[in-house]
C-alpha cells in the first residue's frame, strides 16, 4: 500500500515483532511506528478537536484510543489499540485521516500512530476488556505484586469501575504439613493499582 504524498514530510516507519505461541500471546505481539516530522512549525494544534477526529476514525471499527499526547511544538503522539490487535494498515489508515483533517499548511506537525504494546499498562477499560481471561500482573498502590487471571469487569464509569481477579497463594491447612496452593478471587479498581499489564509467561 502507498503512502500519501505529503509536502515537507520525513517517513519512517519501524516494526517490530516478537513472535510468541499461540497459547502464550493470543493475538501475537506487533507493534507500528509511523513518523511524520515536519519541517517547521506553526499553530498549536486543538487537541480536543483532535482526539473527537481519532475516536470518529475509530468509531466504525474494533479499535480504540489508548493514548493521545500533545506538544507546545506540535508533536503528537496517538496509541490505539483492539482485541484483535493492531496492523500496520490501521495505523497507515489512521494517519491518512489524520492528514485530511489537519491541513499541514495551517497547523504543522509531528505525527506518531502506533500500536500499544502488548506487555504496556492498561491505560483506558478497552485493555481491561480485551484482556479477560488472561494472565495478568498488578503493582497495587499498597504495594504488592499479584500475578493472576482477569476474570470479569463490573459497570461503571471509564476508569472507574470494579474487575476480578483470580490469584493463587498458598496457605496453611489444618493436618498438613506443608502449605497448599488455592485460588481465590480479589476485587479491586483502577484507582487500587499503580500498573496492571499482560503476563506473559515463557515456557
Amino acid at each position: 500500500m502507498g503512502l500519501p504524498a505529503v509536502r515537507g514530510l520525513q517517513l519512517r516507519i519501524t516494526h517490530f515483532f516478537i513472535n510468541f505461541a499461540a497459547n502464550k500471546s493470543p493475538e501475537g505481539a506487533s507493534s507500528f511506528l509511523l513518523l511524520f516530522a515536519p519541517t517547521d512549525k506553526t499553530l498549536m494544534i486543538d487537541k480536543t478537536l483532535l482526539k473527537a477526529a481519532i475516536e470518529e476514525e475509530l468509531a466504525n471499527t474494533d479499535g480504540f484510543l489508548v493514548s493521545l499526547t500533545t506538544t507546545p511544538d506540535n508533536r503528537i503522539t496517538v496509541e490505539i489499540d483492539s482485541p484483535t490487535g493492531v496492523d500496520i494498515d490501521e495505523c497507515v489508515r489512521l494517519t491518512r485521516a489524520i492528514e485530511a483533517r489537519f491541513d499541514r499548511e495551517v497547523e504543522d506537525y509531528e505525527l506518531e500512530v502506533g500500536s500499544a504494546g502488548l506487555t504496556a499498562p492498561f491505560k483506558v477499560r478497552g485493555q481491561y476488556e480485551k484482556n479477560v481471561g488472561r494472565d495478568v500482573v498488578i503493582l497495587t498502590t499498597d504495594g504488592r505484586k499479584l500475578h493472576g487471571r482477569l476474570v470479569a469487569l463490573g459497570d461503571g464509569e471509564e476508569m472507574d469501575f470494579p474487575f476480578t481477579v483470580a490469584v493463587e497463594e498458598k496457605v496453611k491447612e489444618p493436618g498438613k504439613k506443608r502449605p497448599v496452593t488455592v485460588e481465590r478471587e480479589l476485587t479491586l479498581r483502577p484507582t487500587d493499582v499503580k500498573t496492571i499489564a499482560y503476563d506473559i509467561k515463557f515456557k
